[in-house]
């Protein structure tokens, strides 16, 4: 038996890839010993690309890949190869933008087929077994495409090979740097506040999705320029998204989308990157509101992390599946029967009455438990949640009996580095200890776990971490380590971060243009081609995260060389990202750092006690960086007590009082 004749996947550590084991289909992990079989063979490759809390991945699944005629002709016709997108990112983006070149819609599963030497030629994302929803039958899409294959090679082949050329222009192309203005950057702001739903929150239409990226535009729009419509679509997203069904509330947490309109039902899968960036908004909106329920959510969605997601002694796991015991959301449905078995008539019915709990359901005969009711007023609804606080503890100790969804335990550095910075900016805004406690803790097992051998791994999989990392990895973990330095003062937090991006150049940088970092290590022999990473998906790309965490270093290290690589950088990314129509808030957001290039240094005794620090602590702004200097540790630059604001290449007088520094905030130097 050779090795691509059996299914190969027991021996690999992705809990995704592990959910296929047992597949008849003869499934290879992305390796030189599968790309070498298609080689020999002459056979295309057919590639599935998936993650292990993605429902689509888990129903094509069942209806074809644990099916045995379909797995016969599988196995008869393709060499069959399962990738896991949150471990091989760069293999995803590279295939996923291959299906986007062929004028399809991208999703997960993605289903391409290769040429025996990697280049797609035909793609999709799920299908069905037999022909329904308008979509061919997968069966036969199996045989047509083969058939098409050995039929008509030549053509085949020399489109493959043009698609290819056009991928390694699109990922991998160089452009003349550009310029970005303040009014350019403002003027995107304002063309995506207009996409913004203003009755619902989100952008308009359905499915809604959070959009990070999306979000902190409005709110460094309002920072910014004083946009009060991209404040108040900010605030009403936020607001709408803590109290729609997206929002788990009896157990926290975020889902990663709605399907609907309304923010009511959620796509059930929870990611780990959603909640952390859900927690850096709601310090925003508490900022700007002082509302109970931003901090509440704050509060219940760290708690959540700590209880459901942590794995001892590392970071946290990955995500939790839409899926229970074959349903879609059993796990986080309710009848209005079981909630009066459980809390009593007269409870029930005050707790039914807040959270649209009804006899015939709000989703499929069930309910989503949701304060939407109360989104024109959240500080009811943060009335109601104090309220019903027990009533939600014995829900939650039910639903602990109940078969729960399958966690991804794999730990990534990059969603777990969103994670850390977003508790650290919760712990110092609101001043927990515990908080603080938490992320520095989180952060540090990292670092002892995943950068060795002057390289940064993106994964860990309980056993071991990978051979390699991406450039997004550093980017987020430096970016945890400066937050987490201005909240905790530590100095040895922006030496971890020094090292990182020390790293970060050495294995990924390219060296021969100086335009940017590549995605993937530059040595990797098994990436199909080296690529940037310059446009958003759920979370800011890579090149926009590279941007701004060294942007970030080169303030708070005061590194004049550093600020001149970062100014290349994103001049650079700005020739290629603007000529794309999408993706590009993150870079955006970005520039608007390194255009803004603020720093805001506080001398005096004590930073728990001084009060210009409290105040910029209670006013957090994405743009600035904040360093706190003991009397007389500031050198000749900061010699007096006080508040100076750096920005421009020049530094302002101290302030010294919260007046003063209020009006220097919002005017500048």
């Amino acid at each position: 038996m050779t090795a691509i004749s059996q299914n190969r996947l027991a021996s690999t550590t992705s809990p995704y890839l592990l959910q296929h084991k047992d597949n008849p289909v003869h499934w290879q992990p992305w390796d030189e010993t599968a790309l070498q079989a298609a080689r020999e063979l002459d056979r295309p490759i057919l590639l599935s690309i998936g993650y292990a809390a993605c429902h689509w991945c888990h129903v094509m699944a069942h209806e074809s890949f644990e099916d045995h005629k379909v797995a016969e002709l599988m196995n008869g016709l393709y060499v069959n190869i399962k990738v896991d997108r949150e471990e091989r990112p760069d293999i995803d983006q590279i295939y996923m933008a291959a299906l986007t070149a062929m004028g399809e819609q991208g999703g997960w599963p993605l289903t391409m087929v290769l040429t025996p030497d990697g280049k797609p030629f035909w793609g999709g994302t799920y299908f069905p077994k037999e022909p329904r929803y308008g979509r061919p039958g997968f069966t036969d899409v199996l045989v047509q495409v083969e058939a098409a294959w050995r039929q008509r090679r030549a053509d085949i082949d020399a489109n493959a090979s043009r698609l290819q050329n056009h991928l390694q222009e699109q990922l991998a192309g160089s452009a003349a740097p550009g310029m970005l203005t303040p009014e350019t950057i403002g003027d995107f702001a304002h063309r995506i506040t207009g996409l913004y739903d203003p009755d619902h929150g989100g952008l308009q239409g359905a499915p809604k999705f959070p959009n990070a990226p999306f979000l902190e535009t409005l709110w460094r729009a309002w920072l910014r320029d004083g946009n009060e419509t991209a404040r108040d679509r900010f605030l009403e997203t936020v607001t709408a998204i803590g109290l729609g069904g997206i929002y788990d509330h009896v157990g926290g947490g975020l889902a990663r989308y709605a399907v609907d309109g309304r923010w009511l039902v959620p796509h059930f899968e929870k990611m780990l990157y959603d909640n952390a960036h859900f927690i850096r908004h709601c310090v925003w909106a508490h900022s700007e509101t002082s509302q109970e329920l931003f901090r509440t959510r704050i509060d219940e969605t760290i708690a959540w992390l700590e209880r459901d997601m942590a794995i001892p002694g590392s970071g946290y796991a990955a995500s939790l599946d839409a899926d229970s015991e074959g349903e879609e959301g059993k796990y986080y449905i309710w009848s209005l029967n079981e909630i009066i078995s459980l809390l009593g008539e007269q409870a029930a019915r005050s707790f039914a009455s807040s959270y649209d709990i009804t006899q015939g359901g709000n989703w499929e005969g069930k309910n989503i438990p949701n304060l939407s009711a109360f989104r024109k007023d959240p500080a009811q609804a943060a009335a109601e949640i104090a309220r019903h606080a027990e009533s939600r503890k014995i829900l939650l100790e039910q639903r602990y009996r109940r078969v729960p969804p399958g966690r991804d335990t794999k730990v990534l550095a990059d969603w777990n580095g969103y994670a850390i910075r977003a508790i650290a900016e919760a712990g110092r805004y609101f001043g927990s200890e515990s908080w603080l406690d938490i992320a520095g803790a989180r952060f540090q097992s990292l670092m002892a776990a995943l950068f060795a051998s002057d390289r940064l791994s993106h994964v860990h999989d309980g056993k071991k971490p990978s051979a390699f990392g991406f450039a997004v990895d550093y980017a987020a973990m430096i970016s945890a380590a400066l937050s987490l330095a201005e909240a905790t003062g530590d100095t040895a937090f922006l030496d971890q971060a020094k090292k990182l991006a020390d790293s970060l150049k050495r294995n990924h940088f390219d060296f021969e243009s100086s335009r940017a970092y590549w995605m993937s290590e530059r040595d990797r022999a098994d990436t199909p081609m080296l690529a940037w990473n310059d446009l958003d998906e759920a979370n800011p790309s890579a090149t926009a995260q590279v941007i701004e965490a060294l942007a970030r270093l080169a303030l708070a290290t005061d590194d004049a060389d550093l600020t001149a690589h970062v100014d290349n950088l994103t001049a650079h990314a700005a020739g290629r990202i603007m000529q794309s129509r999408f993706g590009q808030a993150g870079f955006m957001n970005a520039a608007d750092t390194v255009s803004a290039a603020r720093k805001l240094v506080v001398v005096g005794n004590d930073p728990s006690g001084d009060p210009l620090w409290a105040y910029a602590t209670r006013h957090p702004d994405p743009r600035r960086t904040d360093i706190f200097h003991s009397s007389g540790a500031g050198g000749t630059q900061f010699p007096e007590n006080g508040a100076y604001l750096c920005a421009e290449k020049r530094c302002s007088p101290p302030v010294t009082t919260d007046g003063e520094l209020e009006v220097l905030l919002q005017e500048g130097i």
